[in-house]
């Protein structure tokens, strides 16, 4: 018996052997092992395509069997290895193949084409398995090479496939050797490599004054917090949201690649990035384009597709209610769970949380110039929509001033990406695992010190400010960034007093 190795991607991604056997009986082919209607089919486009190669079928029953058994599979790309063990079943060692990952669907005259759902497997493949050999068809091949930790080779027709396992010269030419630009400029901290944004499309710069927003905005991206912004329309709420974005901390090499397929299982353009992801659904989307769903298969959604980076609600009281309450969960577990019939799956959610809102249905209650034209009822209705629960998950909450004509820009995006990385490499030099905004409780008592003045502020503010565990904790860890921020090894009484100043006030 001889197996090649393959891979499907339904509850997360799965290693499949794929096993051949040929035993007496009536010349066939069964494929076993909870295949899907696309792999059944393969059987016909292996026929034809071994057919086209001049291959002559034994008068044995060939049985294919997909590994482990229990677990459902599906994909055209098992065509390849499947005609791959039909071919070379005489002519190759079991321990030739052994190491080699293959993926391709089989056109009728034996050409090898690319799927849909490839690349993205390939991605997670990568965060998986270390130094996979890999063959797949030519038109991928390119973009498959970038990716690292693979070693990708490349054919276009069934006979180069048959040829590249005989041949150890022409497999050695079938070997891809792009690689990825961004990938040759890494940044080493703490003996890891990292990959920092260096072009700044949109610059905090364009920003007139806000001072404090700015100075949350830094504290936000430093630590991955999550923030609210309030104020009147045109204060630049939504300007320093999408900034945010570009001053983020550095990512690693499995950051990168996850963020890339899960945009692929979007069916989105898989360019690698430096810059983390950024998603602003509108708020009348769907709750199962938000959180992911669908009839039958659990389809990824936008709180998946933020992992890493930054989910954008702008005008967030006119999201419904259930949206809203759902965010709960991925907010707090960093993760999601989606079950549907035929599909059970969980994405990682880690992503900084960033809203903006009108203090009022008007939006002029923050406002010097102009009256407010809503009643108390009304503003308390809209404010409502926004509950308790989900406030208490919010670690930063900025009123925005009106802008006025003597306000001037007053730092740079590159400026405060400057301060993001020296408080990132801070962070990793201290030995955590997760930036500040996302430590547990269990890293938060190691890594979140307070002297004993902090300690005396924080214990009278619990009554005050009506903090739950979850808000002494929020505000712990944004003291912490504003630490680091400040260059301390512990939390000071300063950095309590800030961190409290960004907390939202439950009404009483």
């Amino acid at each position: 018996m001889k197996s090649l190795k393959c891979a499907t991607y339904t509850d997360g991604l799965k290693i499949v052997d794929v096993e051949a056997t040929f035993n007496r009986g009536l010349p066939a082919i069964s494929i076993v092992g909870l295949a899907s209607t696309s792999i059944k089919e393969s059987e016909a486009r292996v026929k034809s395509a071994l057919l086209a190669q001049n291959f002559s079928f034994p008068a044995q029953k060939i049985i294919i069997n997909l590994s482990p058994s229990d677990m459902p599979k599906t994909g055209s790309y098992f065509d390849l290895p499947i005609a791959l063990l039909i071919a070379l079943q005489k002519e190759v060692r079991s321990n030739s193949f052994s190491e080699f990952f293959v993926f391709g669907e089989l056109g009728l005259d034996g050409s090898i084409k690319s799927t849909a759902s490839m690349f993205s497997i390939l991605l997670f493949l990568s965060t998986s398995v270390t130094k996979a050999k890999v063959l797949v068809p030519k038109e991928i091949a390119k973009n498959a090479a970038m990716i690292p930790n693979l070693e990708i080779y490349a054919v276009n027709k069934l006979d180069e496939a048959i040829k590249f396992f005989l041949d150890d010269e022409f497999k050695q030419q079938c070997l891809a050797k792009e690689t990825h630009p961004l990938f040759s400029n890494l940044t080493q901290i703490c003996g890891k490599s990292y990959v920092a944004n260096s072009k700044f499309e949109l610059d905090f710069k364009d920003i007139k004054g806000q001072a404090r927003a700015k100075r949350a905005c830094l504290i936000a991206a430093c630590g991955m917090h999550n923030i609210i912004f309030e104020g009147s329309p045109g204060c630049g709420k939504s300007m320093s949201a999408k900034r945010l974005r570009y001053i983020l901390p550095p990512q690693n090499l499995d950051e990168i690649l996850l963020s890339a397929a899960y945009a692929s299982l979007n069916l989105q353009d898989h360019e690698f990035s430096a810059l983390r992801a950024f998603r602003s659904p509108h708020h009348t989307s769907t709750k199962s384009s938000i959180f992911g769903g669908g009839t039958a298969s659990a389809r990824i959604g936008e709180v998946a597709l933020a992992n890493g980076g930054i989910l954008f609600f702008d005008e967030l009281p006119h999201f419904g209610k259930q949206i809203l309450e759902s965010l709960r969960e991925p907010l707090e577990d960093n993760q999601i769970h989606i079950s549907r019939v035929n599909s059970k799956i969980t994405y990682k959610t880690k992503f900084m949380f960033v809203g903006a809102m009108n203090p009022c249905p008007c939006g002029n209650l923050f406002s010097k110039q102009l009256n407010c034209r809503c009643l108390e009822t009304d503003i308390k209705r809209y404010k409502a929509k926004i509950s308790e629960p989900l406030l208490d998950r919010i670690d930063l909450h900025v009123p925005m001033d009106e802008v006025a004509s003597s306000d001037k820009s007053d730092i740079t995006s590159t400026d405060m990406q400057r301060e993001v990385l020296r408080v990132f490499e801070a962070q990793m030099k201290r030995g955590q695992s997760e930036l500040n905004g996302k430590l547990s409780d269990e890293e938060i008592a190691k890594f979140c010190i307070c002297d004993s003045e902090a300690k005396s502020v924080l214990d009278m503010s619990v009554g005050r400010f009506v903090l739950t565990q979850r808000g002494i904790n929020k505000t712990l860890k944004v003291a912490r960034t504003i630490a680091d921020l400040d260059g301390s090894q512990i939390i000071k009484k300063p950095h309590i007093l800030e961190a409290l100043s960004f907390r939202v006030r439950s009404e009483t």
